[in-house]
């Protein structure tokens, strides 16, 4: 039997509201994301997807709601407190993956130990023993002009995962790669995190990654689209909607 503790959501977000001046981007969101779950986050261009995505990583506070991590209520804490939570609990894997250009593939993936205070030569392993996991070690001395899209992508994925977080947060993570590249970034991505028991919430617009998740949560300005969602695969996690 599963004590109170394993079936607190990972992540929730309750009546969330958020707007850019006078645009509103979510209109009252609320929602629970179990542990280990993989969700996908679908909706048109606009509706409001990547705003969640910013809203549960506490890269932003939104204007009204909370959102919870556990137990700690991240959109009340102030920016340095969530700063430290994305450093140590949670990655964050943007489309176009973001590597330092000057640095090397273990340079890159070793950066955020590294700047959460990790020792130089216990972050080179730990970021050589990462990119071994998705197949790009060999590249370890490599700068990203000298990569493949795909192999760029598989080294953004292994920086996101290096402090081995707890929820992964990925935004378009293959938007910038070709079909092939991308399928092969996603296959990886999924293997390691279900490995590894972490909550991936994957915000796309394409069918073709959002069937990677176990569940599919979708948005539409700004607001739950409240057709029955997706389920992608027999999970044992919380409903997404709470209300």
């Amino acid at each position: 039997m599963k004590s109170t503790e394993d079936e607190q959501p990972a992540l929730t977000a309750r009546s969330v509201v958020m707007s850019y001046g006078h645009t509103p981007a979510l209109k009252g969101i609320s929602l629970a994301i179990g542990k280990g779950e993989i969700v996908a986050v679908t909706g048109p261009s606009g509706s409001g997807k990547s705003s969640l995505l910013l809203c549960l990583a506490g890269v932003v506070t939104p204007d009204a709601g909370e959102v919870t991590f556990g137990d700690r209520r991240i959109s009340a804490e102030g920016e340095g407190q969530r700063s430290r939570l994305r450093r140590t609990e949670f990655g964050v894997l943007f489309q176009f993956g973001q590597l330092v250009p000057e640095l090397t593939a273990i340079e890159n993936v070793a950066l955020p130990l590294l700047l959460g205070g990790r020792r130089r030569s216990e972050a080179m392993t730990a970021a050589l023993t990462w990119l071994d996991r998705f197949e790009v070690g060999g590249l370890a001395s490599t700068r990203p002009s000298s990569m493949s899209g795909g192999q760029a992508g598989r080294v953004a994925v292994a920086r996101a995962m290096v402090a081995e977080p707890k929820v992964l947060f990925a935004d378009e993570p293959t938007g910038a790669l070709d079909t092939l590249a991308g399928e092969q970034v996603m296959a990886q991505l999924i293997r390691v995190t279900r490995e590894s028991g972490t909550t991936v919430l994957l915000v796309t617009h394409d069918a073709r990654v959002s069937a990677y998740g176990d569940r599919e949560i979708r948005i539409r300005d700004g607001q739950l689209d409240h057709h029955p969602a997706r389920h992608l695969a027999s999970v044992s996690g919380p409903d997404g909607d709470l209300g």
